[in-house]
């Protein structure tokens, strides 16, 4: 059975949590060294611990919002639900510690007790846990890559590049609202969106953010401009809506639609704000691709795409544009080549 992206994604952030908590734990093995094992053999204790009890960690973070049982435990008051979370992490740093040193113990012949190492352990590891879950509900809070850039300084500086941007927006919005509620619509929307964030990740986008019911995608490299994953990431989007057809119709009594819009051109990068910092995009493209959103509700067509984009990007098996009048913008001397996509 083939994975998706998501999956492989998923797999991916597993190893490298593994791997990122290996070095840690091998060097407090090796320093902590009991006086019947050598030094290395004691890292490879702290390489195998740490293992146990990553593993399941690093899962919980990535599935606990898919799931359905645990993504239940996410509509509890916050402070019930971090002290489930942190009641389960620490189950999982006894158990990991405990099995590990039992086989240890078994190994090499020595009783299995509840040492000062072990205490000193338990603390290592609770360290750790809280560092790796930070770093995730960071990494979820501003997106990975966003986090990454912050934390290299990679936009300190404002930099010049070129992106390909996807606007998402829900169709008739306002009247869904006011016929569910406020609080029906915010769940409503919040499904909405974790379709649109499973569409990116099988399409290698990243999210930049989401203003009210518009979710705005970001591709940084040329290889999705070229393999045409840009291009079929809006219909990759309708199919993740239209798998959960089911549960929209049961819950809400509807399943959202949406019209979108893609171009690529340049943008300037950069860290921006004091109290709150983003990186934020500045520059034409992300208008002109906002007034080819407007552009969407009016010629009725679900996707527009510039030509601007079009002319770079390879069209992918299954779709077909539609040439429409070009698109005067505020700003460009030039008026705008647009194209409507759609499937074959």
């Amino acid at each position: 059975m083939s994975l998706s992206r998501r999956d492989r994604r998923d797999r991916r952030i597993l190893l490298w949590v593994n791997l990122v908590a290996a070095i840690p734990s091998a060097c407090f093995g090796f320093i902590a060294t009991p006086v019947y094992a050598s030094p290395f053999a004691s890292a490879l204790v702290g390489i195998a611990t740490s293992i146990m009890i990553a593993t399941p960690i690093a899962f919980f973070e990535l599935r606990s919002a898919r799931l359905g049982p645990l993504r239940r435990l996410r509509r509890l008051p916050l402070v019930l639900y971090f002290a489930i979370k942190a009641l389960f992490y620490f189950l999982v740093i006894i158990v990991g510690l405990v099995v590990v040193r039992l086989v240890v113990a078994f190994l090499v012949g020595h009783d299995f007790t509840f040492d000062s190492l072990f205490e000193g352990s338990i603390a290592f590891a609770v360290a750790m846990s809280v560092l790796g879950t930070f770093t995730f509900e960071m990494g979820s809070l501003l997106g990975f890559g966003t986090l990454k850039n912050l934390l290299t300084g990679h936009y300190v500086q404002p930099k010049r590049e070129q992106k390909t941007f996807l606007l998402i927006d829900m169709k008739d919005s306002t009247g869904i609202a006011e016929r569910l509620g406020a609080i029906p619509f915010h769940e409503l929307l919040n499904l909405f969106f974790r379709d649109i964030a499973d569409a990116a990740l099988e399409c290698e986008a990243e999210i930049h953010k989401y203003v009210g019911d518009e979710a705005i995608l970001v591709w940084s490299n040329d290889r999705a401009v070229t393999d045409g994953d840009c291009l079929s990431c809006p219909f990759v989007a309708q199919d993740a809506i239209a798998a959960n057809k089911e549960r929209y119709m049961r819950r809400f009594g509807v399943v959202p639609e949406f019209r979108a819009a893609l171009h690529r051109g340049e943008i300037v990068a950069g860290e921006i704000g004091d109290v709150r910092r983003e990186i934020a995009y500045v520059g034409d493209t992300l208008n002109v691709a906002a007034r080819l959103l407007d552009a969407a509700k009016i010629v009725k067509r679900d996707v527009l795409v510039s030509t601007d984009l079009l002319e770079r990007a390879t069209l992918p098996p299954g779709l077909r544009t539609e040439p429409l009048p070009t698109l005067a913008v505020r700003g460009r001397t030039a008026p705008l080549g647009v194209a409507a996509l759609s499937r074959a």
